[in-house]
């Protein structure tokens, strides 16, 4: 289990926050610094790392950190909230769709993908139906899918005998995470990603029962498996406000 505490670090005319994080249960070799997609700052440090030492890391990185965190910003300036309304569009595997509802009571709640069309059957019109019914269909959707990459993406890793349990968990923060049991938790939004962002994801968490940390020797089995996994990574981290519900 991880624990997390709130620091802060001036850099020029602004403050940088980030929490830091010591997990005792991964060996953590080194300090790493994490800009997540929401715009959070996250240190990972070793155990009994000093308070000096942890300032004297983010501040080495400050100007990279207030980059990445303007550019974050940025980003979901953009990000409007759903109205769950005909014509929005959707995502799922990359791929985007128009959101048609359907007003039919004798269809209400059913949900389907045609065409360049997802279709949301709905006895009126109420947007946080059409919300809670295209939710339901993703979560469906990212269960089968995700389960099944997973499964064939773990067959071809050596140190994985048998596919690791998966469970899903809508978060903001993040699109996966690996427990040091070895669960695998994913964020169902992933199912709305390219395929390529979803194998980078799974294979990230893959390495996690390998080598429990982010030092070298974790990203030399990233590299090793997905040598161009950063441009993914990118990619993903660039699609974070379509792909995640405000």
């Amino acid at each position: 289990m991880s624990v997390a505490v709130h620091r802060s670090l001036r850099y020029g005319d602004e403050r940088i926050a980030f929490s830091l994080r010591v997990q005792p249960a991964r060996r953590v070799q080194r300090i790493a610094i994490h800009v997540e997609p929401d715009g959070r700052v996250v240190v990972d440090v070793p155990k009994e790392t000093s308070d000096a030492a942890v300032q004297a890391a983010v501040q080495r990185r400050a100007r990279w950190i207030s980059g990445q965190v303007a550019a974050v910003r940025a980003r979901l300036a953009h990000a409007l909230p759903r109205a769950h309304v005909s014509g929005e569009s959707l995502f799922y595997l990359g791929r985007r769709y128009l959101l048609k509802v359907v007003v039919d009571e004798g269809r209400d709640g059913h949900v389907r993908l045609r065409g360049t069309r997802i279709e949301v059957a709905v006895a009126n019109g109420d947007a946080a139906r059409v919300r809670g019914l295209l939710d339901a269909w993703y979560r469906k959707r990212a269960d089968e899918v995700l389960a099944a990459r997973l499964a064939a993406v773990a067959s071809s890793l050596s140190w994985v005998c048998t596919p690791p349990p998966m469970q899903l968990r809508v978060t903001k923060k993040r699109w996966g995470s690996c427990s040091p049991e070895g669960r695998i938790t994913l964020n169902p939004n992933l199912v709305k990603a390219p395929r390529e962002c979803i194998d980078y994801v799974l294979i990230h968490e893959l390495c996690h029962l390998g080598e429990h940390n982010h030092g070298p020797r974790f990203h030399r089995l990233l590299d090793t498996l997905m040598p161009d996994w950063r441009r993914v990574k990118e990619r993903l981290d660039g699609l974070v406000e379509q792909l995640m519900p405000p």
